[in-house]
């Protein structure tokens, strides 16, 4: 990298540090460093979408469609669930809204028990600390490549910046830094895609194979996990359980200063995602074309450690191959700030969870207090994530892949407690937390004895399984109820 581009991502850095720091001077309450204290719709949908949109779509997306077997455009089938999932949460999300909470598990609480706040949050924590231990490892290896700085260089950059602006600012730095890390990222896209359109003109023949959009697959039969239908079906209750179960999405939603406010933000996701990532998909078929008219581009890839070329690294290999000094540099930030946004909004959702569900407030509390505490939780789990990701590389390669199946196994039955707290309010506890546990091992099974069956359909099974099992422990005490007055 050229002397120019570490002025430029220094200057990147520098500001968004500075930023936080103005930003978090009026915040001086719990409430405030969580929720943000009135945040606009626009800008905590685009926290959102930046939130959803990170490194590993920058990287994945184009790599899956423009070079990885069986790819191509059926990425977006990722899509076509989101619109739909808006609309189930534009109908189920009010009620968590109007209860004024700042952990959504706190809701569980208040309608049916502190058993379920306290597994759906020990869930969130669990695959969510991991996750994002995960994400700073892989972002970290790849920015060290492209940098030549070395891993822990790089790791101390990343996070360095990543948590000190994040404890400062809370939720109106996260949101404010994404709001800008979006535009950069969009910027470096589409100065990508001006740059590759004549490449991709001429060899659109060529790339024909990798421009269908659907495969009509019902994910039954093992030819594919991304099918139409389980991306259809699975994928609503799987976005329907991120966006609005999830800590680390639905915090944002909490923040929305009224239900007008929450309804543009669904309603902005389930239209502004799909142009991002077809763009993202365009980037793909970019270099694929670019790639065809230099042979040799892919053999000067870095390697994987089985010797095969790391189609992941073909974006930032392009930025740095073509790019002028300076807009390179341009490039590189837009890979911080996808990575810094999937990270901030983690670490802040984390620290909000642990403190509100697990760290209760005493009568001895003072808010000055509370507000001092957040901040260290931040850090806390800032620390976590740093150390974990020095344990990555040890870790079985099958697990880091299943990250995201471990996390569908949970995703489904979390989604029938919060069905279960805004439908059925006042169902025990225990009876609610037997019935997540029962979607949870039904999904395990699914995951051991048919590994034909798509992992997309699990979001749809545990769910439907969660809530059939409290629906009949209902009507059998209903029964019960019943027949005991009939024999007094």
């Amino acid at each position: 990298m050229a002397t120019l581009d570490w002025w430029v991502i220094g200057s990147y850095l520098f500001g968004m540090l500075a930023l936080a720091a103005w930003l978090g001077r009026s915040q001086h309450t719990e409430r405030e460093y969580y929720l943000g204290g009135g945040l606009p719709a626009p800008a905590l949908a685009t926290s959102i979408l930046a939130t959803q949109c990170s490194t590993n779509s920058l990287l994945g997306a184009p790599a899956f469609v423009g070079f990885a077997a069986g790819g191509g455009l059926l990425w977006l089938q990722y899509e076509l669930a989101v619109p739909l999932a808006m609309l189930g949460l534009a109908f189920l999300f009010p009620a968590i809204h109007r209860s004024g909470v700042i952990s959504i598990y706190e809701f569980l609480e208040q309608r049916i028990g502190s058993g379920a706040r306290l597994t759906a949050s020990a869930s969130f924590l669990l695959f969510r600390g991991i996750a994002t231990g995960v994400t700073v490892y892989g972002v970290a290896s790849v920015l060290a490549l492209i940098t030549g700085i070395g891993y822990i260089p790089a790791v101390a950059l990343l996070m360095g910046v990543t948590v000190t602006y994040d404890v400062m600012g809370g939720m109106r730095a996260v949101v404010v830094s994404d709001v800008i890390q979006m535009l950069l990222l969009i910027s470096a896209v589409l100065i990508s895609l001006v740059y590759l359109a004549p490449d991709l003109w001429s060899n659109m023949d060529a790339l024909a194979e990798r421009s269908q959009p659907l495969m009509n697959d019902w994910g039954v039969s093992g030819a594919s996990d991304y099918g139409f239908w389980p991306m259809l079906f699975g994928g609503l209750f799987l976005y329907m359980a991120y966006y609005g179960c999830d800590q680390s999405q639905a915090q944002r939603l909490l923040a929305a200063s009224n239900e007008r406010d929450l309804n543009k933000i669904l309603v902005l996701n389930g239209l502004m995602r799909f142009p991002l990532v077809l763009a993202y998909c365009l980037l793909g078929l970019g270099l694929a074309a670019y790639a065809l008219q230099r042979p040799e581009f892919l053999s000067e890839l870095p390697v994987t450690a089985s010797g095969a070329p790391n189609l992941n690294l073909v974006f930032p290999s392009f930025v740095m191959r073509e790019f002028a000094p300076g807009l390179a540099g341009l490039a590189i930030v837009g890979l911080f700030a996808a990575a810094m946004s999937s990270i901030d909004s983690a670490l802040n959702s984390l620290s909000a969870s642990t403190l509100e569900d697990f760290l209760p407030t005493r009568e001895s509390s003072s808010e000055r207090g509370r507000f001092v505490q957040s901040k260290g939780v931040t850090l806390c789990w800032g620390v976590f994530a740093v150390a974990f990701s020095f344990s990555v590389e040890h870790i079985a390669s099958t697990l880091l892949e299943s990250i995201n199946k471990v996390s569908s196994l949970i995703n489904g039955p979390l989604l029938g407690l919060f069905v279960i707290a805004i439908l059925l309010p006042g169902t025990a506890s225990r009876i609610a937390v037997t019935a997540f546990l029962c979607g949870a091992v039904l999904n395990l099974s699914l995951w051991q004895l048919a590994p034909d069956v798509s992992w997309l359909w699990w979001n749809l099974a545990g769910c439907l399984t969660t809530l059939a099992v409290v629906i009949f422990y209902s009507g059998y005490a209903a029964v019960q109820s019943a027949l005991q007055t009939l024999g007094r």
